[in-house]
């Protein structure tokens, strides 16, 4: 996979107020995790942090922060905002492309399951396996083909292909989808004529006198 390329600036003020105003100029705050070394604070511009998230979420970062050669990352976490999905702060971890690593990649479904033809559902529990890996050998997503799948069919992590060089560290048991049969929902049971029913009210006068005294 290819690299993609960011540039960023160390950041020197923090707080609430400078991150609004970083956010408000087009440009996020994040920090760098490194191995052995203390975290270095940048910010960078969104729409290059949105092109590199769209373009391998998965794949080394080139991230050159100010006038510093450009280092190898990946991308560890970022934040949204919970209206308006802005990018509000990203997290970056520098790696070694030498250094196998465990890392999060998503499992993508494909293929029309022959039980969701035949009316059953399409369950998918698990969204995601770590792998160990060189950083450069990620994969973007792993693909698992469902078109087999009957009703009361299930696959399992174990199922996975892995690319070349890729272990997946996931328990291998670990349920990935299976197709279910379709919740039926039953008319609840009517009692005998007229259980439930209202009491008849009684006749007037029975059991009672006038209020007249």
């Amino acid at each position: 996979m290819a690299h993609v390329s960011l540039t960023a600036n160390e950041r020197t003020e923090f707080g609430n107020g400078p991150a609004r105003r970083l956010r408000k100029a087009g440009f996020v705050p994040g920090v760098v995790y490194q191995p052995g070394g203390p975290s270095l604070p940048l910010s960078l511009s969104d729409r290059d942090l949105r092109r590199a998230i769209a373009e391998g979420r998965t794949g080394v970062i080139d991230l050159a922060v100010g006038d510093a050669p450009a280092r190898p990352v990946l991308l560890k976490d970022w934040q949204l905002h919970p209206v308006r999905l802005d990018v509000m702060h990203v997290d970056f971890v520098e790696v070694d492309l030498t250094q196998e690593i465990e890392a999060p990649v998503a499992i993508a479904l494909f293929g029309d399951a022959i039980g969701v033809r035949e009316g059953g559902i399409l369950d998918q529990p698990l969204r995601e396996v770590v792998v160990s890996a060189l950083p450069e050998s990620l994969p973007d997503h792993i693909d698992l083909d469902v078109t087999g799948l009957q009703i009361g069919d299930s696959v399992t992590v174990g199922d996975l292909t892995a690319p070349t060089g890729v272990t997946i560290v996931t328990d291998p048991e670990t349920v990935v989808a299976s197709v279910v049969a379709p919740t039926v929902e039953t008319e609840p049971e009517t009692g005998e004529e007229g259980e439930g029913a209202a009491p008849a009210p009684a006749d007037e006068g029975e059991g009672g006198g006038s209020d007249e005294e």
